[in-house]
């Protein structure tokens, strides 16, 4: 089963258990790396996830993986929080964002610069409006960012 397929299945399986339990589903990856094959659910949640949150996800999803048996390959489950720092990849992490600091890496030089650093003020789905830190405003064209992220500033 390709993929994207078992993204697909997973995610039909995941997401009202995830949902029940009032989480968020963030993100699904069905990965090899090296010998072995990894299906990741990464769920999230206001004030942050607990491993008591992975584990009440876990084990009702393992079970039901087992029911429908949608892999046919051996693989192992893990169930986490994306972490502060993920890449943005919906409209909602996007929202969520505005008003902290975010770091953007652009797929080629935007005014002789591959990334840029500041606080994320407006995301409209197609632009991103970011008070950089020498305290220019600048919009960047999501086509144009490869990846774009919240940092932590220590």
């Amino acid at each position: 089963m390709a993929n994207n397929k078992v993204v697909n299945v997973v995610e039909n399986l995941a997401k009202p258990i995830i949902e029940e339990l009032g989480l968020e589903l963030v993100d699904i990856e069905y990965v090899r790396e090296g010998a072995d094959w990894y299906l990741r659910i990464y769920i999230d949640k206001d004030g942050g996830v607990t491993l008591d949150d992975c584990e009440s996800v876990s084990r009702p999803l393992s079970k039901k993986l087992d029911e429908v048996d949608p892999i046919p390959q051996a693989y192992l489950l893990e169930v986490s929080s994306p972490g502060v720092e993920r890449p943005f990849k919906k409209d909602r992490d996007f929202e969520k964002a505005i008003g902290e600091n975010v770091k953007i890496k652009f797929y080629k030089a935007i005014n002789g610069k591959k990334t840029a650093e500041g606080i994320l003020e407006k995301y409209d789905g197609e632009t991103v409006t970011v008070l950089l830190d020498d305290d220019n405003r600048e919009i960047f064209h999501l086509k144009d960012i490869s990846k774009i992220n919240r940092t932590i500033l220590i």
